[in-house]
């Protein structure tokens, strides 16, 4: 219609009727997720050239476009990852926190109850009772450790449940993401490359979803694609194409669920370091690795060296039977795992050499072909032999022993020292006879004696016992007096003669030590023999009870109240940091989602402000056309 003034009034009113309609399509859409506010773009068309100069032609949309940040778009999607992430880590920590710094189900009362009737025992060496009330604690506190070694485990394994479910969510908006792609370029073609302002907002309400399970980024192609990348560079949706994510057990761990992906025939495993630090499923993946481990270990690591050092000092006790203390409770060996592709014969002995160097890490045990390595996974901390299997010194690190090996090259095991240890600790006795809470010897002296010479009551070497322990020995010194002493009667080494006496100084034979005050006088003797009737003695029982305070863990620093204490305050300063950093990443999360939604969300006083000012615009450009009928009528009807 060329600038006829109906042409004019035409593109008005088909401008103006764009308007209202995206107008009305920002208000239907204003509690839409995801949606960004629209508005038409126009353009006047181009004026026709006159005499008189340019004379206007009208206007027309040249597109419809959203008002959209690309800046606070990815600034929102990284808030919001890192904000998955916390809220996972925290509502998972939270948990174990509750469940370890209970004050009435924690561990910390049990452990008082048991050493209490310890101490119970000490008083009343021969109360069958006591006895009793020592072996119904010791079960309570065996099953206080199960039961919470219990709880972790069943963390563990929901966190195993939420991983599989969470990739099932990432793989299906990832197939959504691609199939976006595929009708946006589509649709975008047909419209003469007019942006596909709706699909563009779903693909964003889609990644944005993605963020709140995995580190999520995205690379805008030329041709109006996202790629989307997750952890630190894996590509999930490259155009129309998606990698398949697929949840598998760790090779190195069956009870472990990881991440791989698909390629081909193949599953490729994703090192979970590189999905920690974003999403849900990288809180979930942080939980475990850096808090859920070695609060597990830990606790086996208390119940491993609670029974070991409770059994070393019962084996040098006498129970009521007259017998040497056998293990008070069964103490859990070292989890060992063959890694997935070893050698079904393949195998290694593992120990315990030292239970106050344990630590709360795992390891790993690898043979390349001349080395075996045994490697502190925490911070790779490793050590080294070429001859292991040879019946060389066994290869140690951290009180774990490896002291043989049927191993291929390049085949490798993990070593667990403590997860299993608060899940297999139990109660070894069942009879209150065994309870060993005498000393199985016993020292006198001779009623002749005529010096002032005292004899201690003794005590039994560390393991392991002396068998000779209970032979009877007798002390007799030289007459006349020279300072020297005799030693003589049943078990290896015996006698042994002319042996110079020092008062006060340790006499140490058959697995015992006892000291000699004051002044002996020629011929008088001493015995140490076995501990005949003694059930009234308390002195291994007071020994036993003693332990409570004596520092025995985490290399000889920490008692085992404290080393609870510790784990508790560990978890507990670490949920408070995590609640702390999850409320401050919502409120920048919120912050930068009120930027957002003030520049793209819909604003109702807004678009019924601009609802009247299209419609008379709309009429205005109606009455342009009803004027120009009018003009052209006076034409047709002149004469």
């Amino acid at each position: 219609m060329g600038n006829s003034i109906l042409g004019i009034g035409i593109s008005g009113l088909n401008s103006a009727q764009s308007n209202l309609l995206t107008a009305g399509h920002n208000i239907t859409n204003v509690d839409t997720p995801g949606y960004n506010r629209q508005k038409v773009i126009q353009s006047a068309n181009t004026p026709q050239s006159t005499s008189g100069g340019y004379i206007g032609s009208g206007v027309h949309v040249s597109t419809i476009q959203r008002v959209y940040n690309q800046f606070l778009v990815s600034q929102s999607l990284q808030a919001q990852t890192k904000s998955s992430q916390l809220d996972s880590y925290f509502s998972e920590i939270a948990q174990i926190n509750n469940l370890l710094g209970d004050s009435s189900a924690g561990l910390s009362p049990a452990l008082q109850s048991f050493f209490s009737s310890v101490q119970d025992v000490a008083t009343n060496p021969a109360s069958v009772p006591s006895r009793q009330a020592l072996l119904s604690n010791s079960q309570a506190l065996v099953t206080r450790l199960q039961v919470m070694d219990q709880r972790l485990s069943e963390s563990r394994e929901g966190i195993n449940a939420q991983i599989e479910t969470g990739i099932g969510e990432i793989n299906a908006i990832a197939q959504q993401i691609a199939e976006l792609n595929y009708n946006i370029t589509l649709s975008e073609a047909q419209a003469g490359g007019h942006p596909a302002n709706d699909l563009l907002d779903q693909r964003e309400a889609l990644t944005t979803q993605l963020g709140k399970l995995v580190n999520t980024s995205v690379i805008r192609q030329n041709d109006g694609t996202f790629n989307v990348f997750i952890g630190t560079g894996q590509p999930l949706v490259v155009g129309s194409q998606t990698m398949t994510l697929k949840a598998v057990s760790s090779p190195e761990d069956p009870a472990k669920i990881t991440v791989g992906f698909t390629s081909g025939n193949n599953t490729v495993l994703i090192p979970e370091k590189q999905l920690q630090d974003g999403g849900s499923l990288g809180g979930l993946l942080a939980f475990r690795s850096k808090t859920l481990d070695s609060a597990q270990n830990a606790l086996g690591r208390l119940a491993i060296g609670l029974a070991q050092n409770f059994n070393d000092q019962h084996n040098l006790g006498q129970d009521l039977n007259g017998n040497l203390g056998g293990n008070f409770f069964t103490v859990p060996s070292p989890k060992v795992i063959s890694v997935l592709g070893n050698n079904p014969a393949s195998n290694i002995t593992t120990s315990m050499s030292d239970i106050n160097a344990l630590t709360t890490s795992d390891y790993k045990f690898t043979f390349d072909g001349t080395n075996y390595t045994l490697t502190r996974l925490s911070d790779n901390t490793s050590n080294s032999t070429v001859a292991l299997p040879s019946g060389a010194t066994p290869l140690t690190l951290d009180g774990i022993r490896i002291s043989g090996a049927v191993i291929n090259a390049n085949e490798s095991f993990i070593i667990q020292p403590t997860r299993n240890g608060a899940k297999n600790i139990a109660v070894a006795i069942t009879e209150t006879a065994k309870i060993a809470a005498a000393a199985p010897i016993r020292t006198t002296e001779a009623l002749t004696n005529t010096g002032s010479g005292t004899i201690s009551a003794g005590s039994v070497n560390p393991l392991p016992v002396d068998p000779d322990l209970q032979q009877l020995v007798t002390i007799t010194f030289h007459s006349p007096l020279d300072g020297q002493f005799d030693v003589t009667g049943g078990g290896a080494g015996l006698p042994a003669l002319n042996q110079v006496f020092t008062q006060g100084a340790d006499i140490s034979f058959h697995g015992f030590t006892v000291q000699i005050n004051g002044n002996p006088a020629a011929g008088d003797i001493f015995t140490i023999g076995p501990n005949n009737n003694g059930n009234s003695d308390n002195r291994n029982a007071l020994l036993l009870g003693g332990l409570q305070t004596k520092n025995l863990l985490i290399g000889s620093t920490a008692t085992f109240q404290s080393t609870y204490a510790q784990l508790v305050s560990e978890i507990g300063n670490k949920t408070r940091e995590l609640e702390v950093t999850s409320k401050a990443q919502k409120n920048l999360l919120a912050q930068t989602n009120q930027s957002l939604q003030s520049l793209s969300g819909v604003n109702l006083d807004e678009e019924a402000a601009n609802l009247l000012r299209y419609q008379q615009a709309y009429q205005a450009s109606s009455k342009i056309i009803e004027i120009s009928s009018k003009l052209f009528d006076s034409l047709i009807n002149m004469r």
